[in-house]
Order: structure tokens, then C-alpha cells, then sequence
């Protein structure tokens, strides 16, 4: 708990104001992904790989953006730092223990922006959501991966959702979305890669599965390479009695 809370306060400072209130959850991600470290360990390499087989053969390595960079754990960052002039992490927070560990290594092409991917706020303004609209403006873009946050998207916006007056919000604002983003990244004018979790299975200990909910909410996915299974929550993480484990896949 010492950790985590030095890690929070030391990233307060770093935050925008209006992202602070998310710092917490990213906290807690670097918690568990140290507790399970070695259970997390082959979805983070699947990870890192599909990303470099989806830049394999790229003619022009100018800039590399990630949508959703996080930890960095699932993330092949050395490699597109090396492959690429520019490198762009984007994420709603950027952990103090990441800043600094980007600073150790001597990454300088490696630039951070904080911003909420979700669309949400537009939608509930009355908008058409465009969470990425933003890619046009970065230049020289040759290559765009959305790391594991397609269904944090869906998450967060089922939890706002959830907490708004009845009939505040579209009653399809989640699918909205997630479209929204698959949709943006579809259209994005260079090579994508798109890793995501589709769906998660509560299992007991005798490997009876109990839930296994749809993390996209009926959004479907095209050019889908590769998928494999995440133990997010291995036995003992949430209950002795149950383990969560995800679906992944990578669509590039």
C-alpha cells in the first residue's frame, strides 16, 4: 500500500486536473500487473507481437502513435522507438513510474499526450463522438495501435451511463462507442493494430464457467490475426473460489 500510494502522489502533480480522478485506476493496474506478473506475462508478449508483425514491411517509419499506452508492459516500446522518428503515447494518465522509466532509458523521439478516448462527452453533448479525430492532426502518421483499450472504453462508458438521469444518454451510448473508436481506426489513413479483449469467463475451481459477458457489446471485428486467452484475474487475485480469464485478439 506504501508503494502505492508514493506512486499516486507522485503522479498527481503530472496529471491535468480533470484527469486525477483517474489516477487511482491506473494505480491499481500497476498493482496487479506486479502481483501477477508471471500469469500476465504471455498476453503481454502476444501483445508486443502482434504490434511488430502489424509494422512489419511499413515503407515509411516516421510517427508511431498508441492509443492506450499504459504501463508500457504490453507495448513492444523499444522497438518502434528504434524503428521510428517520432513515438507517441496517448493515455487519459501517464503513471510517474512510466515518465521516469521512459527518462532512464534515454527514449527522446518519445512524446506523451494526455487525453480521454472515449468520445463520451461529445455524445453527450448532442455530438457525433469522433474520440479520434485528433489523429489528423498528428503529423507524418505512418502507423496507430489501439493497446488493450477498446474495452476500458466500454467499461467506463457503461459505469457514466449507469450513474446519468434515465434517458440522459442514448440508450446505445456504449456501443456507440466502442464503434466509434473501431470505426476511427478503420478509417485512420495508415496501418492500424487494433488489440483488444472481446469477452471475459468467470471460471470456478472445478473449471465451470459462470458469466461470460460480451466486452463490446455486439460491435464486431474484421482482420482479426491472432487472439488468445488472459488470466486477468487468476485464482486468489479476486476470490479463491473463482478466476476471471479474457479473450484477446489482434485485428491488423
Amino acid at each position: 500500500m506504501i508503494a502505492e500510494a508514493l506512486l499516486y502522489a507522485a503522479t498527481v502533480p503530472m496529471t491535468l486536473k480533470e484527469h486525477r480522478r483517474f489516477i487511482r485506476y491506473s494505480v491499481n493496474l500497476w498493482s496487479r500487473a506486479g502481483r501477477c506478473s508471471r500469469q500476465w506475462a504471455e498476453h503481454e508478449e502476444r501483445s508486443r507481437n502482434a504490434v511488430t508483425s502489424a509494422m512489419a514491411g511499413l515503407r515509411q517509419k516516421r510517427t508511431a502513435l498508441v492509443l492506450g499506452s499504459g504501463l508500457l508492459r504490453d507495448v513492444p516500446i523499444e522497438e518502434l522507438c528504434e524503428n521510428f522518428d517520432t513515438v507517441v503515447l496517448v493515455d487519459l494518465v501517464h503513471l510517474a513510474s512510466v515518465r521516469l522509466w521512459l527518462r532512464l532509458k534515454g527514449y527522446s523521439n518519445v512524446r506523451l499526450i494526455e487525453r480521454d478516448l472515449s468520445g463520451y462527452d461529445e455524445l453527450a453533448a448532442g455530438r457525433q463522438p469522433e474520440p479520434l479525430a485528433f489523429l489528423r492532426t498528428i503529423p507524418y502518421l505512418d502507423f496507430v495501435v489501439s493497446a488493450n483499450l477498446l474495452s476500458q472504453i466500454g467499461r467506463g462508458a457503461k459505469r457514466r451511463y449507469e450513474a446519468e438521469e434515465k434517458g440522459a444518454m442514448p440508450a446505445d451510448t456504449v456501443t456507440q462507442l466502442i464503434e466509434a473508436h473501431r470505426s476511427a481506426l478503420k478509417a485512420a489513413p495508415c496501418r492500424t493494430c487494433l488489440i483488444t479483449d472481446i469477452s471475459y469467463a468467470v471460471i470456478d475451481r472445478n473449471g465451470k464457467v459462470h458469466e461470460e459477458p460480451d466486452l463490446l457489446h455486439g460491435v464486431s471485428l474484421s482482420s482479426v490475426q491472432a487472439n488468445w486467452k488472459w488470466p486477468v484475474a487468476p485464482l486468489g487475485e479476486e476470490s479463491a473460489d473463482y478466476q476471471i480469464v479474457h479473450e484477446v485478439v489482434a485485428a491488423y
